[in-house]
């Protein structure tokens, strides 16, 4: 079973696939806290449509697929600055790419292998110098998410204080769907553009519901998207299924128990959390600071009396 790692290409499938795995695990926590899942469904398909465009001027998809989820990512900032805007906003120009699609798919009169590819991933296809691309890709959005790690996180939770607090809110958003639509470009090449979501949303909803801490849960997410990947590399290697299933149910199988048996343990941690404020507010110092403020009435009304 484990001879299948001699193989160059099973090498390369692991090493891009760790890359995209930590990288989409991050990008998929903060998508979650700032409600931006939806985002994440339609970039894919968005991608999508600028790899047929590439297909049909005979230049990479890749370069096509980046072009567009960078371009989207930036019109949805601008255009959806406002919560109740921003789905109505995405749902448009995902089907206006859509729709592109389609059109440069009915023009191109060839075989579109790689724009097909696409759709159902090739991570065990992808070819060193894919490999250098991703990890390079990979590492230069780490390391955004890791200087906007802060101001980022407290724009997600408490985006009005931030703002108020001279935190540049929309510009970090703006910043941020464009980590997302790289994040996606990358993770397209593991798992396809149909279930991008597996790397996206899976691992970090796991993650968020086993810990309330964003640093814990985001390590957790991670730990999980590369389990997930490497599993899912594993299995397909020895078996005619694709990567892409196996990436998506151990992404499920592990969710849903979580999900399920969370409340307990979410439920437990609040009761001990209300004790502890119950405990802190009966502290003696809190005690003597009452009876000196019930005191102080009683004392007037001696005042008032001898009066």
């Amino acid at each position: 079973m484990f001879a299948i790692l001699q193989y160059s290409f099973i090498q390369n499938a692991f090493l891009a696939g760790t890359c995209v795995a930590a990288v989409a695990a991050i990008a998929g926590y903060f998508m979650i806290v700032r409600g931006l899942t939806f985002a994440g469904h339609a970039l894919p398909n968005i991608g999508f449509a600028g790899a047929a465009g590439a297909v049909l001027l005979g230049i990479d998809p890749v370069i096509g697929m980046y072009v567009f989820t960078i371009g989207a990512g930036i019109s949805i900032g601008l255009l959806g600055k406002e919560v109740n805007e921003r789905d109505t906003t995405i749902g448009i120009i995902m089907t206006f790419a859509l729709g592109l699609g389609i059109l440069f798919l009915s023009l191109y009169f060839g075989y579109a292998e790689r724009v097909y590819s696409i759709l159902f991933g090739q991570i065990l296809g992808i070819s060193q110098l894919d490999v250098l691309i991703t990890g390079i890709s990979s590492l230069l959005t780490f390391g955004i998410f890791l200087t906007l790690f802060r101001p980022l996180l407290f724009s997600s939770f408490e985006p009005e204080v931030a703002e108020a607090r001279g935190v540049p809110v929309y510009l970090l958003a703006m910043i941020f769907l464009i980590l997302i639509a790289i994040t996606v470009s990358l993770s397209v090449q593991v798992v396809g553009a149909l279930l991008v979501f597996t790397l996206l949303v899976g691992p970090a909803a796991t993650a968020s519901r086993i810990v309330q801490r964003p640093l814990w849960a985001i390590v957790i997410a991670i730990l999980l998207g590369v389990s997930y990947t490497w599993l899912g590399i594993f299995f397909a290697a020895n078996s005619n299924w694709p990567v892409s299933f196996y990436i998506a149910t151990l992404s499920f199988g592990i969710y849903l128990p979580v999900r399920l048996l969370s409340p307990l343990w979410i439920g437990r941690r609040a009761r001990r959390i209300a004790i502890a404020r119950q405990h802190s507010a009966m502290s003696p110092g809190s005690v003597d600071d009452q009876q000196q403020s019930n005191a102080m009435p009683a004392t007037g009304r001696e005042h008032d009396s001898a009066r």
